[in-house]
This record gives structure tokens, sequence and C-alpha cells, in this order.
């Protein structure tokens, strides 16, 4: 019995390790290169083929500042500054979740979100939080914070099958990503937790969320 639990714990150690070069290997090669796919945009490709997903890379310099304020502003106010986790805002999440009796925020961080989105899925359970909380690590001692937005504006969902920050420009506006005026990028911030539900579907929340997100972009600091 103890043998075959040895034998099953390091199967699953060299399992784990294997994982995790593989995530670290994948992570070194996004410093110069982009990947084709995330993992959110493959899975909703095979969860509905009939939707034909828009996404076109844009380099950082090509992306408005507005949309990396507002995107900094409504999701992760201490971005430049952590390194991959805002304690502070988990803290206050997890106030705001039993207050609530509900999940209703999550405090995760641009770092996390991007983690999970290119290479997890939206399941929750505690083991595809160890591993989004592992890759975060991977990530902020990998890539800058530059490199780790430029990355998330390209890969977030913005929209039914659409995916970064040029597609949403385009779908939402007519525009390019770097012809986002301040509104407009405030606007696409506010949709980002629920960008499907929110895609042509306008709320007196999401004007109040809006207004809210322009106060706060010039409070924010964007990597350089």
């Amino acid at each position: 019995m103890v043998s075959w639990l040895k034998r099953l714990l390091t199967l699953a150690l060299i399992i784990t390790l294997g994982w995790s070069l593989w995530i670290f290997l994948q992570l070194h090669q996004m410093r110069s290169a982009n990947p084709e796919m995330s993992a959110f945009m493959q899975q909703a490709s095979e969860n509905n083929p009939k939707v034909r997903l828009k996404q076109q890379w844009v380099n950082y310099s090509r992306i408005s500042s507005h949309l990396k304020r507002a995107v900094i502003a409504a999701e992760d106010a201490a971005f430049v500054n952590h390194s991959g986790f805002d304690w502070q805002g988990i803290q206050l999440a997890l106030e705001k979740n039993l207050e609530k009796g509900r999940i209703a925020a999550g405090g995760s961080t641009i770092s996390q979100q991007l983690a999970k989105n290119l290479f997890l899925s939206a399941d929750r359970s505690f083991i595809r939080k160890a591993e989004e909380t592992l890759i975060t690590i991977m990530m902020e001692t990998t890539l800058s914070k530059q490199r780790i937005l430029e990355l998330y504006l390209n890969y977030a969902e913005w929209g039914k099958g659409i995916y970064g920050a040029e597609a949403a420009a385009r779908h939402h506006y007519g525009v390019s990503a770097d012809r986002l005026t301040s509104w407009q990028a405030a606007r696409l911030a506010s949709i980002l937790p629920n960008p499907r539900y929110y895609d042509g579907n306008r709320t007196d929340w999401m004007y109040e969320k809006t207004d809210i997100i322009i106060n706060r972009m010039s409070k924010v600091r964007i990597p350089k």
C-alpha cells in the first residue's frame, strides 16, 4: 500500500513538473512571439463552431493609451506595482463576497486573468486556481509588465467571438484600436467582466461604470 502510494505521488510530481516546464517554455517564447490562439478562444471555437472568431494582433504602441488606462483602472489599479497578486484587492473581494453571500467579486489581477485566458478555462475549482497562481508567478518573473498588458489587450474577450483590442474597437465603434477616445475606452473596459452579455445590451449600470472608470483613468500608471 505504501509502495503504491509512493509511486502515485511520484507520478503526480513528474506530471506537475512536466506541465510547469511546458508552461514556462511557452511563456519564455511569448517574450517575443505571439500565440496564435488563447485557451479561451480555442474553447469558444470548439463549443460553438458556427461563431467566427475575430482577432487581429496589434502592437502595444498601436493601442490607444486611453484603453490601457481604462482597463487598468477597471480591472487592476495596482497592476504596475504588484508582482502578480493584489492582496488588498483580494481582501476587499472576500469581504464583498461575504457581505453579499455569493461570489460578487473575484479580485483577480490582469496577470491572473491573462494566465487563465491563455492556458486554462473558465471553470472554478481549487485545482484551477492553483494552476492559475503558479502560471501567474512564472509569468511575472518571465515577462515585463508592458508585455503582459500587451498580451492581455490582444486576447481579452470583448463580445461574441470578439477578441483583442483591435477587433473590439472595430466591432463596437468602427475605428482602429489606436483611435479610441477616452469615453469609448472606458466603455470597452466596463464590459470586460461579462462581454457576451453586454455585446449589444446596454444598461444603466454600464453608463455608471463608464463614468467611474473615466474618473479613475487619470490616476493610474501604464507600463512604458
